[in-house]
Parts: structure tokens; sequence; C-alpha cells
């Protein structure tokens, strides 16, 4: 999700604000939606404005960066807004839970029929604090003109095919399938899913080591060093690669169709191709959670039931290219007409989030995964650099089970 920096707002707002004698209930919701969906959202708060005369939302836009430094201590203190989104890490619901921060939401509508993904990230012990702000799927983005100008009649939907069709796609300048590796959403947790492995168990221990594991990267791996896919690209490289008509296949999310669109590339989105386990793909989403002190817990439940309704997300979804973020509107006949929308609706319900859940992901991120991956694409033996990363991994989790 585009996050690109803007002068910071006044961080106005008070969740232990008295009640007005009259008038509606007003509510204040600090995002950092600053990017180029931005729009979409605001349009979403003007609806619900237009629409309920007794509650009035006022959503102010920071970057990041300013809500993770400010709002935590103005939650555990009673002050700040009466909801937000804390950050695009699915996994600091927990932070805000250790100082008891955050409404225990028990009255925003059904959640089964939310995406499964975010509504498990957000449940602690049995109870939801956070529904999701938005979510967001990987598809399979295709060059339909590369692939009739290959032979290859169909985009592919085994792993085997996958691997195939990266190689065959490669040559005379065009590499088959662009990776990155930093700087961007994982992409490379879904080749090691496909192939039935994992970078943590249950157990909070790190699986890189198992033999699925090193035999599924490996193969991956060999793929790059034939030259089927690039090396040690930002989120942004690959995206250009795709864009210039060098890449034949890339896995991508639903922001990055407009560009494709407006570069002139003849492309479509398929389904990644189906793993050894079944169906999978890589998912993202922000929590929107209301303050634990907040003098409107009911009106701020009301919000964030209509926010995932069913008319809401329709009129997002159309606006900015991203799924619903529920599950029952894979059918909508609008919604079904868009072919991005459609495309990466239909993967919520088989879509796992990075590392959700795992002490110290984010540092495990960028201290261990991240480095894993650049040591092994550039030659690096994969069962040793498993090793070492293991290691650094079980130490940032704590695992003592091995």
């Amino acid at each position: 999700m585009a996050v690109a920096s803007v002068a910071a707002i006044a961080l106005a707002g008070c969740s232990t604000a008295a009640p007005e004698a009259d008038g509606p209930v007003e509510l204040t919701l600090w995002t950092g939606f600053t990017g180029g969906d931005r729009e979409a959202y605001e349009d979403l708060i003007a609806t619900f404005n237009e629409t309920h005369d007794d509650i009035q939302v006022t959503m102010e836009v920071q970057p990041w960066d300013t809500i993770a430094q400010k709002l935590p201590s103005a939650w555990a203190t009673g002050q700040g807004p009466d909801l937000a989104t804390p950050s695009f890490d699915p996994n600091v619901v927990n932070k805000y839970l250790d100082t008891n921060s955050l409404l225990e939401l028990d009255d925003v509508g059904d959640t089964s029929l939310l995406a499964p993904a975010a509504i498990e990230a957000f449940t602690v012990d049995d109870a939801l604090y956070a529904v999701p702000a938005n979510v967001a799927t990987l598809q399979l983005y295709y060059n339909k003109t590369l692939f009739a100008a290959a032979g290859v009649d169909q985009p592919p939907t085994t792993v085997e095919d996958f691997k195939a069709d990266a190689e065959a796609l490669s040559g005379d300048g065009v590499v088959g399938l662009s990776l990155a590796d930093h700087e961007t959403i994982q992409m490379w947790p879904i080749l090691q899913w496909l192939e039935g492995g994992d970078i943590v168990d249950a157990d909070g221990c790190s699986a890189l080591s198992s033999p699925e594991n090193v035999k599924g990267l490996q193969s991956w791996v060999d793929l790059v060093e034939a030259g089927a896919a690039p090396v040690g690209l930002t989120g942004a490289e690959s995206d250009s690669l795709f864009s210039a008509g060098k890449a034949a296949m890339q896995l991508n999310g639903p922001w990055a169709a407009a560009g494709y669109e407006e570069a002139g590339i003849e492309f479509g989105v398929a389904p990644v191709p189906e793993g050894v386990d079944g169906p999978v793909t890589l998912g993202s989403t922000v929590p929107m959670a209301a303050s634990a002190k907040t003098q409107h817990p009911a009106e701020a439940q009301e919000f964030l039931e209509w926010w995932t309704g069913q008319d809401a997300q329709r009129q997002f979804a159309l606006a900015s290219g991203f799924p619903p973020v529920r599950t029952d509107l894979a059918d909508d006949p609008e919604l079904a007409a868009n072919e991005i929308v459609a495309a990466f609706a239909a993967a919520l319900p088989t879509a796992r989030l990075y590392l959700v859940g795992v002490e110290g992901a984010t540092q495990i991120d960028s201290e261990a995964y991240v480095p894993f991956i650049g040591e092994i694409t550039r030659g690096g033996d994969v069962e040793e650099a498993a090793d070492a990363a293991s290691a650094k991994i079980d130490a940032i989790t704590g695992c003592s089970g091995k």
C-alpha cells in the first residue's frame, strides 16, 4: 500500500471528550492512507456522514510513522481519536492490548463473512479487537503478448506448470517471472507455501530448515540461476520490469493494475497456481480499531459495522480496485464485472498473512528472512543459509522446541 509522506495534520480528537448534549455524535478517525487510494477512503467517510445524521466521522490522514509515534501514548492515557488504523502491520494489535488500549468489539455484525485471515489476526483469546480497514491479495499478472509470442496458451495452474512456463517464457531480454525480494510486499513466502513449506511453525520455531522448505526453495533458486527470474529487485524495480514488457509473469496486488494499463501492457490476472496443499496466496490487511476509552463505544462499533458492510465495501472496491473485506461479494454483479476486483477478491478465502501473530515478526523479516532470500538467490547454499537463518529466527522468537 502506498504511504507517500504528506505534512502531518494536527493530532486533534479526544476519545475522552464529553458527549455533546445536542447534535450528532462526533467521532475522530486517524489513518495513514496517504497514497493513491486516499480518495477512495475519503469518499467512504463522506458516504457514511451523508447517510448517518446521528453520527459524524472526521478522518485525519497522517503518515504512518506519525501515528506510530503519537497513538500509543494517546490511547494509553485516554486521549487521541475514537478510532484509528494503528499500523499497516496486523501484528500491531497485540502491542495495543498490552496497554489495555483497544475496545473489545462485540457488536460489529457477522464477522464470519469477513476475510478469515484478518479476523483470525485480530482475535485474541476469543475476543475481537479490530476489523479489516482493507484487505489485499497477491495474484499472478501475466503478459498476454509475451505468452502468445512464446506459444503458451494460458497462465499456469500448477506449481510444475508455473516453473516450466517461467523457463519457456524467458529469453531475448525477457524474464519469465519477475520476483522482488526487498522493499515490497513479500513474494517468496508464496513460493514456499506452494511447496508445502513455511517460515515459522506453530511453536514459534523456524521451519526454514525443513526438508520440504530446502527442496522447494532450491527449485526456485534453480530458476533464478537459469535466468528465468531476476536477482535482487525492489518492488518498484519488479513493477518497472513488467511495465516495460520485459517480464512475462509477476506476483503482485491490485494496486499495480492501473500502472500497467497506463503503460499499455496487455495483461491478465490469474490465480496463483495451486500448491501441493491446495490454493494459497499472500494477503495483507490493515486493522481498524476503537479506543478502549472512547466515550462512544456503541457509535464506534456502528461505524465499524457499516465500514465492513456490503454497501460500503462495494463502493470501496469499485473506487480503489482492492477486493472487498467480505467473502460474500465474490458474485456481486458490479464487482464481478470489474476484472481486477473480481480476480483479487476470489483469492480472499485462501489468503495467508505474512508472519501474523509471530513474536518479533518485523525483526524476523528484516534481520533473517530478507537477508536469507538475498543470500540464496546470489549463489549461497540453500541448506546452509536456511540453518543460519533458522538460528536467527529462533533467537528472536525465543523458540525452545529445537
